[in-house]
């Protein structure tokens, strides 16, 4: 069996990688969290290639592929820490394409798809959201309840905007009065899987740019003549970076592959791989700027982008502690059902 990607998805993720490592340096990262505004050409440039739209059917307007390649582009996208909208409006399409009418699909899909407008999605407690990723710009929000989800635009709802420990990335406070905007009569669950893992997706790239620029600082920096990387320390450190971003890595594909092709799988595999991305996430970005000792923990250096955007990442859609218990849940029962046949 071949766990490998297909030819396709390496020149997906080598394009992209190529591309954000030109247009998203940490340089213009810094640049767009100072300014409080996201680069509106790189947008567009990402918009004009059929990023948003990667997951989307070819009928309405995307590229008809699956949540792999998404995952491989977001994977790319965490790496850069790059400041778009793109991930909150390919979970909206998402979310749209999942559970949405035939009637909101041809509504929404083609301008999400295109990165004409963008989106946002939230999950709502008594009607309120706390943290949903660029709502403040978005064209369309939909928002998950426990019992259902809704589509709203930005008049049928109070948008507040938070700051956050993470300024390449704009959040904001949700609320909508109870009959406000447009239900989406499919699979709310379904959706919600396919948002964990879309954001671990983002958290694997976090932790393998860490983990990249972790071990060229220790080959790099040296003490008493010797390079850091050769203490015990810093090399235990690193090692244990390793293994949590491809714990992070193997769980996350594994959960898109399942998404694409065995749906039956994908609430655990969705749990699982929230739960070690959200950790690796955080443990790695901080392991980042461990590992870079004193300059790691000044505004100067640029590993901070990463831990704070893995913070956020790690809280959103569930944090890991809550998609163990959600796992723990679905074996159990999942075994109960087993023995009691």
């Amino acid at each position: 069996m071949n766990f490998d990607f297909n030819d396709d998805q390496h020149e997906i993720k080598r394009t992209a990688h190529d591309l954000l490592a030109a247009r998203s340096t940490f340089e213009r990262v810094r640049q767009a969290a100072e300014s409080g505004a996201y680069d509106e050409r790189l947008w567009s440039e990402l918009a004009g290639l059929g990023w948003a739209g990667i997951a989307v059917s070819e009928e309405h307007g995307g590229q008809g592929l699956g949540m792999v390649e998404l995952c491989v582009l977001l994977e790319e996208l965490g790496y850069a820490v790059t400041a778009t909208p793109l991930l909150p409006t390919a979970l909206a399409a998402l979310a749209i394409q999942q559970a949405g009418s035939a009637e909101q699909q041809a509504a929404w899909l083609p301008r999400l798809a295109s990165g004409g407008i963008t989106g946002a999605l939230g999950v709502a407690q008594d009607g309120v959201t706390e943290l949903v990723a660029d709502a403040g710009r978005a064209s369309v929000i939909v928002l998950i309840e426990d019992d259902g989800a809704r589509l709203l635009t930005p008049e049928q709802a109070t948008i507040e905007a938070v700051q956050s420990i993470d300024p390449t990335r704009h959040h904001a406070r949700v609320s909508a009065p109870p009959d406000a905007g447009e239900t989406l009569p499919g699979d709310v669950a379904g959706v919600l899987d396919h948002a964990a893992i879309a954001v671990s997706a983002e958290l694997v790239g976090i932790c393998q740019r860490g983990l990249d620029v972790s071990v060229a600082y220790a080959k790099d920096r040296k003490q008493f003549g010797t390079p850091v990387g050769a203490f015990q320390a810093v090399a235990h450190t690193c090692a244990q970076m390793l293994r949590e971003t491809e714990s992070a890595r193997s769980t996350t594909y594994y959960a898109a592959w399942a998404a694409d092709a065995e749906p039956a799988l994908v609430p655990e595999a969705a749990a699982l791989a929230k739960a070690a991305a959200s950790e690796a996430g955080r443990q790695v970005s901080a392991s980042a700027i461990q590992v870079h000792g004193g300059i790691g923990f000044t505004w100067e250096a640029d590993v901070h982008w990463l831990f704070k955007r893995a913070q956020m990442d790690a809280a959103l859609f569930g944090s890991a502690g809550a998609h163990r218990k959600r796992l723990t849940a679905l074996v159990a029962g999942r075994l109960a059902g087993t023995f009691s046949a």
